[in-house]
């Protein structure tokens, strides 16, 4: 596989808020930096702040056990039994009692209490180490004091106060909110989400958004790019579940994404649900899509019937016809080519033969490891369907 990132330069990195969603980042990250991508600084805001002091210290072992051990209750000091049986509205053995108990403490309280996050900052953020990383690190924050958004840079902060920039910047509306350094703020989602117009005002020429559609202003779509500026994405093509849905499970399973996600980047991926390595032009799909009409006939078999398969000649009543039908099916734009139909239906039907979607596959090896178990699939339901005959 060809790498499509340019891995002589050093880049920065926008990490964008949502909440318990921040687990897809640290995995874009250890993809981005198992192939040697050099991180020379890191804007946040919110979670995106706290992974960015994170990353700065360069301690993937250390991230991926803070997310994969993550909980409700390592976040927030509530009780966890009844925030999951809320979230999950498993009604059914649950102590309602507990549950209006939780909501009433969380309203008198006037927020929910973060001393667990605080804890969690203060035992894993290693400020002298950070310091020393030689990567610059910035958050953005809502001051409520000010009534205006505030960007903080980590080698601007006076010593010791590394935890309150961090937390400034996550203080999300429904956390109790307490005075940091004299000063009451806000999360940095309520200003700007998306930072990425904190690395460009610093001359930053190569930089990689994460983003992962948290709460909050989208700065980025009134941003300007300058001329010469690389700007690249890493972005799920599916939920990532809640903000403040704080689940080790789901967490490792959202890492997992972040780091298919990034090699997609790194690789020029092709795939909306699998990672494929597809080079070659439209011209050699159309040839693999008419020399494996085993694969239409799966598609097409319910729509035509066998007998009305079988009685097609040529390529007219594909091109002009099944093609452009097959195309709006699975939702194609109005340009798609050979090549992205050729391996939407590919998707399409490794999906159905349930193929492990975290791991990269070249077009033919994806073929060919879909068919082996299609067919057997396709074999069992000829043999019921002749039964019920």
């Amino acid at each position: 596989m060809e790498r499509k990132l340019d891995f002589s330069k050093e880049y920065g990195l926008v990490l964008e808020g949502g909440g318990a969603r921040g687990a897809y980042q640290i995995g874009a990250w250890k993809a981005l930096r198992e192939e040697g991508i050099r991180i020379r600084g890191v804007a946040g805001s919110s979670v995106g702040a706290l992974n960015g002091a994170l990353i700065c210290m360069d301690d993937p072992e250390l991230a991926e056990k803070i997310w994969g051990n993550i909980s409700y209750s390592q976040v927030m000091n509530v009780n966890e039994q009844a925030i999951r049986q809320l979230k999950g509205k498993t009604w059914k053995g649950a102590d309602v009692s507990a549950i209006l108990k939780e909501a009433g403490r969380i309203i008198t309280d006037r927020g929910i209490d973060i001393a667990p996050l605080k804890k969690l900052i203060r035992e894993n953020v290693d400020e002298a180490r950070l310091r020393a990383s030689g990567r610059e690190l910035y958050t953005v924050a809502l001051s409520l004091d000010d009534r205006r958004g505030v960007c903080m840079d980590l080698s601007e902060v006076p010593e010791g106060a590394v935890g309150d920039m961090l937390l400034a910047s996550a203080y999300f509306p429904a956390f109790k909110n307490e005075r940091l350094g004299g000063k009451r703020y806000m999360d940095g989602g309520g200003y700007n989400n998306v930072p990425l117009d904190v690395l460009l005002e610093r001359g930053y020429e190569n930089i990689i958004v994460i983003r992962i559609y948290g709460w909050g202003v989208d700065r980025e779509k009134e941003t300007v790019i300058p001329e010469g500026v690389r700007v690249s994405h890493v972005a799920p093509r599916q939920s990532l579940g809640g903000i403040l849905e704080f689940d080790g499970a789901k967490a490792r399973r959202n890492m997992k994404l972040g780091y298919f996600d990034a090699k997609r980047l790194i690789y020029g991926l092709a795939g909306k649900r699998y990672y494929i390595d597809a080079p070659g032009g439209e011209p050699y799909y159309f040839d693999r899509m008419m020399s494996e009409l085993e694969v239409l006939k799966i598609c097409l078999e319910r729509e035509l019937g066998r007998e009305g398969l079988e009685q097609l000649q040529g390529y007219r009543p594909f091109t002009e016809d099944i093609f452009p039908a097959l195309a709006e099916k699975l939702g194609l734009a109005d340009n798609w080519d050979y090549r992205d139909l050729y391996l939407a239906v590919l998707e399409e039907l490794a999906g159905k033969a349930r193929l492990n979607r975290f791991r990269i596959y070249t077009a033919g090896e994806l073929y060919r490891k879909t068919m082996e178990k299609l067919r057997p699939m396709e074999k069992r339901k000829l043999l019921d369907s002749d039964e019920k005959v």
